[in-house]
């Protein structure tokens, strides 16, 4: 029987808290056809959603603290019950605002009224649960926080299970209705660990211990907000830095959720299986390689990856095993989980909001070190006042050496020593001290020699870290925009004065003599062009006099950089030749249903280029608005380039789907070419008949897309299914 209590708790809190991680993303699917992915969809989702998350920790707070277990059973069975008449979850058609209208207001109420009550219902379940089951007579109730690692087991299984599992396995309807299934049984198994905890209740916990229970310092709840907040903001910070530093590979942001999620069921395990001790002697450690490496490298490299992912375990294990270590007796239970939420929330909230708006680089990643960092035991006894005083001096030295070494002009091995080896070294000796050793990394980082390159600008927006950065080799000068890791755009300058030159020639993927070239010549009449993505406004080389030129860009920065004519000359070059240019900002699937039906002749779709696919301008239901969009003749060309997909089955598929036609060339340019500032490039040609691709059928460098997948929806799509790369 007391097993039987156990087991039934466990699997209740796996359930609730894979369901709770499962509905998310899913609803993301639903929502992004409907409300594009602009900052103020994905920001009010995540404010939504933990703002419900917290309010569904205090709701289990409070009533477990004013409730016996048979009556908050009761309440609790018909708080589930009544989310079921938001189930299946669905989005009607009637509740999408206009695409010119502020979503926020129209996005809470579908979010309240679609996806809110279940949402809070499900997110009760851990602390609720773990209170009921601290309150019978089993004997591990005195200390019920193992069974945390069961929900956190369950959240893995969530998070992971969408994309590897449940959205290649059906639409959204279809798992909707699994969810819907998941949480009946969901319904049924807190029923069950109802009528067990009450049949096994002990005497209710505040008449037992009125006279021993003491209130909780408020410096201890701040230590637990700070515990649990800055591994959340590590988390965010470390995937930030390495999939926009390090690589835009697809799915890259598992490997840290992984580790963040079990360093939690490690911790809180009945019998922690990591010494805590050795963790917080090794963490500096690691913490000083990361800052010597970075130092000494100046750019990331894949050889670093393994060097944060471990160094963030670590800082994970520790503070969350000090969370751990420090969890109050089973009556505090629910206000203990209630300020992690609440620390998890400032986490989240910090990285996703406040650091896009004030940083320019992914600045919150260091800040998040440091505060680890301060949050670390102190383990050897010094004096205070040497605590600012030795980082002082230390960053003094680090200048004073970094003169020398220009001055004496000595060779690179020495000065590295003299620059980064030796402060990392007197950083090492602070270790023990937090504060002491925290200000002697910021010592450090201030006092490191700036980053080399030629780095023009960046400027960071809710999407990426944009860098402008020019380049000069063999006698070539480049200004190149940068989104990540990936280019969006390149122009020549001119080596004497390293700024844009006036005869704007296309290069990357635009090249002349490359499929781009082809498009346009094969229909040089073609006035009215739309593009989906600005990146620098390449395919504006290609303007002429009296030709209509539309963009349609999600993200305001681009936008900028690319109409600078100080940094990229495309577009105002274009306007000076007489081509008319305008810029549309806003998700493109939105903002392109203003353009009048059978307004372009021609309808570039450059967007697919990075490791996030923007899958909701590759359906059905795209298409058919591109072809609504479509002039009598009119053509769309694809720039699928990109290192981890190939797209061009999903493109066949939608071909026959709609009765288009569809050829594709791949073009790979030459040493010199890409010396010159080519790369190479995917291109598809989409049109009604083989008439309307002009030349191209006839031009064995463009064969037809062949291959097929399932076809692409808004409610299906499967990223496994092309991922390898072309």
């Amino acid at each position: 029987m007391r097993g039987m209590l156990l087991g039934v708790y466990a699997l209740t809190i796996f359930t609730s808290a894979a369901l709770l991680f499962l509905v998310e993303p899913m609803f993301a699917k639903m929502v992004l056809p409907r409300l594009g992915g602009t900052p103020a969809v994905w920001t009010t989702c995540m404010v939504f959603f933990q703002a419900v998350l917290l309010a569904g920790y205090l709701y289990a707070h409070v009533a477990t603290k004013w409730l016996r277990t048979r009556v908050h059973a009761v309440l609790h069975l018909a708080i589930l019950g009544l989310a079921f008449v938001a189930l299946p979850l669905a989005i009607p058609d009637a509740w999408v605002p206009r695409a010119d209208a502020n979503p926020i207001g129209s996005l809470l109420a579908i979010l309240a009224v679609t996806v809110g009550l279940p949402f809070f219902a499900v997110s009760t379940s851990g602390p609720l649960l773990q209170a009921w089951f601290a309150r019978t007579d089993h004997e591990a109730a005195k200390d019920p926080y193992f069974l945390y690692g069961a929900s956190n087991l369950g959240s893995m299984i969530g998070l992971l299970g969408y994309p590897f599992a449940l959205e290649p396995l059906t639409g959204v309807e279809g798992q909707s209705q699994l969810w819907t299934a998941g949480y009946a049984l969901l319904v049924v198994l807190t029923g069950a660990c109802g009528v067990l905890a009450a049949r096994r209740e002990r005497p209710p916990l505040a008449a037992l211990s009125a006279t021993t229970t003491t209130p909780i310092p408020l410096a201890r709840k701040a230590r637990w907000i700070a515990l649990a907040a800055v591994p959340s903001s590590l988390m965010l910070g470390v995937t930030t830095h390495i999939t926009t530093d390090v690589g835009a590979v697809p799915l890259l942001w598992v490997l840290p959720l992984a580790l963040y999620i079990g360093s939690f069921v490690l911790v809180f395990a009945r019998k922690p299986r990591v010494s805590q001790e050795r963790l917080e002697r090794l963490l500096p450690i690691l913490v000083l390689a990361l800052v010597a490496v970075r130092l000494v490298f100046r750019h990331t490299t894949w050889a670093e990856l393994p060097l944060h992912l471990v160094s963030f375990f670590a800082f994970a294990l520790v503070l969350h095993g000090a969370l751990a270590k420090d969890r109050p007796p089973a009556e505090h239970l629910t206000t203990y989980y209630v300020l992690m939420s609440l620390g998890g929330v400032l986490g989240g909230i910090f990285n996703g909001i406040v650091a896009p708006l004030a940083f320019s680089t992914v600045l919150e990643y260091p800040l998040a070190i440091v505060a680890g960092c301060l949050l670390l035991p102190t383990l050897r006894p010094g004096r205070h006042a040497l605590d600012l005083a030795l980082p002082l001096a230390l960053g003094l030295a680090v200048l004073g050496l970094r003169e020398l070494v220009v001055r004496l002009d000595l060779s690179l091995v020495v000065g590295l020593i003299l620059i980064i080896l030796l402060p990392v070294f007197v950083c090492f000796t602070f270790a023990g001290r937090p504060v002491r050793f925290a200000l002697g990394l910021v010592a450090i980082w201030l006092a490191s020699p700036p980053q080399a390159g030629d780095v023009l600008h960046v400027e960071r927006s809710f999407f990426s870290v944009h860098r402008v950065v020019r380049t000069i080799d063999r006698g070539r000068a480049f200004v190149d925009l940068f989104h990540g890791t990936t280019i969006h755009g390149r122009q020549r300058l001119d080596p004497s004065t390293l700024q844009p030159t006036a005869a704007t020639e296309p290069l990357t993927y635009y090249m002349k003599g490359g499929p781009v070239a082809d498009l346009v010549a094969c229909v040089p009449s073609r006035l009215h062009v739309g593009v989906v993505g600005l990146g620098a406004g390449t395919i504006g080389a290609y303007a002429f006099p009296g030709q209509d030129l539309t963009y349609y860009e999600i993200d305001p920065v681009v936008a900028r950089i690319a109409q600078d004519p100080h940094t990229f000359t495309y577009l105002s070059e274009a306007r000076r030749r007489g081509a008319k240019v305008e810029v549309v900002l806003g998700d493109a699937r939105l903002t392109i249903k203003n353009a009048p039906a059978g307004a372009f002749d021609l309808l570039f779709l450059d967007a697919f280029s990075s490791d996030s696919i923007p899958i909701h301008l590759l359906t059905r239901e795209a298409f058919g608005l591109y072809q609504e969009k479509l002039a009598p003749g009119g053509m769309i060309a694809l720039n699928i380039s990109n290192r981890y997909f190939d797209l061009r089955p999903v493109i066949a598929t939608m071909a026959a789907d709609a009765h288009l036609v569809a050829r594709y060339r791949r073009n790979s340019p030459t040493d010199e070419e890409v010396a010159d500032g080519a790369t190479g490039s995917l291109w598809l040609a989409i049109a009604r008949r083989d008439e309307d691709l002009g030349t191209l059928p006839t031009n064995p460098l463009w064969p037809p897309v062949t291959g097929t997948v399932r076809l692409w929806t808004d409610a299906y799509s499967n990223i496994f299914a092309v991922l390898g790369g072309p």
